[in-house]
């Protein structure tokens, strides 16, 4: 069985972080107000993201949605927009939707509870103890990556830091550093110090003061702990059509429950085995709308690398069919009024591509109407 850190030398650690952030701290815009919604926003933000492009969107956020109140009130494209950009999407519409039950059954008050914060959608032991922590002072240590990799080098453990027996040796190690009512100070030490010292990737040994603390480094395998987890970015390969008429666009909305939930994009899809990007154009559009399409000139084809997949996307500009679906998921768009629609990161740099040819005028042209019959249900 691990063990943690004794209790003599976890004080030391704990004591010296408190003491290096008080003179170190970054300069950060939710640390300036720490109001329990400021310190909930930004936590969920800086799941899967980093901080530089964290920063910017908390502000717009902050601007449009400055309270629990105008977040309930908010709707889902207005959340998935301020939050293009950022990834993880299901992430916005949870805040949304524990900001509807926080003025449904707190009257807007966030919880302080452990109980009450875990039943709040997209609320987990990380984001409940980090919450109770920096906005209600609550003594407890939220166990992100940052911190467990720092333990985990000072106590020189194997393993990517997922496994059980080395979370309870970081968790034991972290509460024993925890001084008394200075939660919020060593949380934010550790997050400060595992990002600008005790970093992923080549850590910043000589500038470090743990040093005398930390047997990965007196063994010499700062370098080697924790161990890296392999994860090969899945490829994936998709085409989609461009309907372009009288300066609007024809875009449909991602269904429930599903990957990018809620966001737009253009119609089409990902290529089958065997495949080729016309072929699969025209099956999804028969799948998905019903209509049988030509695909036409290509626009752009772009690479687009997400979290753990990188997509190919080829898009074409095609005749517009007559009778296209419009309704709740499916409509026609100014091409400037785009900017206001959410959509995953691929799609939005088709927009740009056709933002750009329509100013020129030469990429862009009128696509001449041809009739389609509709497919027979």
């Amino acid at each position: 069985m691990l063990r943690g850190m004794d209790e003599r030398t976890a004080k030391l650690v704990g004591r010296r972080l408190v003491r290096w952030y008080a003179a170190h701290a970054r300069d950060l815009p939710w640390r300036r107000r720490p109001t329990p919604y400021r310190v909930w926003v930004s936590e969920v933000m800086l799941q899967q993201t980093v901080v530089g492009t964290v920063v910017p969107h908390f502000r717009r956020w902050m601007g449009r949605l400055p309270d629990v109140e105008a977040l309930a009130r908010a709707s889902e494209r207005e959340v998935l927009s301020l939050w293009e950009g950022m990834g993880y999407y299901r992430r916005a519409l949870n805040l949304r939707r524990a900001a509807r039950l926080i003025v449904k059954e707190h009257g807007g008050g966030i919880p302080s509870s452990r109980a009450e914060l875990l039943k709040l959608p997209g609320v987990g032991a990380y984001i409940a103890a980090a919450v109770r922590s920096l906005a209600f002072g609550e003594d407890e240590v939220a166990l992100d990556a940052n911190v467990t990799r720092v333990f985990i080098r000072l106590l020189a453990l194997g393993g990517t830091g997922t496994e059980a027996q080395v979370r309870r040796a970081v968790s034991a190690s972290a509460l024993a550093a925890l001084p008394f009512g200075r939660s919020a100070e060593l949380n934010q030490a550790l997050m400060d110090f595992g990002s600008l010292i005790c970093r992923p990737r080549m850590p910043r040994c000589a500038e470090c003061f743990l040093t005398t603390q930390c047997e990965a480094f007196r063994q010499g395998k700062q370098h080697d702990i924790p161990r890296r987890a392999r994860r090969a970015l899945r490829k994936v390969r998709t085409a989609v059509a461009l309907f372009v008429r009288d300066g609007r666009v024809y875009v449909q909305q991602r269904p429930r429950g599903g990957l990018f939930e809620g966001m737009w994009e253009f119609p089409g899809g990902k290529l089958h085995a065997g495949e080729t990007a016309a072929g699969a154009l025209r099956r999804e559009c028969r799948e998905e709308l019903g209509f049988e399409v030509e695909p036409g000139r290509r626009l752009v084809e772009l690479t687009h690398a997400y979290t753990v997949f990188r997509v190919r996307l080829e898009a074409f500009v095609c005749a517009v069919p007559d009778g296209l679906p419009v309704n709740r998921t499916h409509r026609w768009v100014p091409l400037r009024e785009l900017a206001c629609y959410p959509m995953p990161s691929a799609n939005r740099r088709v927009v740009v591509k056709l933002a750009a040819g329509t100013q020129r005028q030469t990429d862009i042209t009128t696509t001449p109407r041809r009739s389609r019959r509709r497919l027979q249900a």
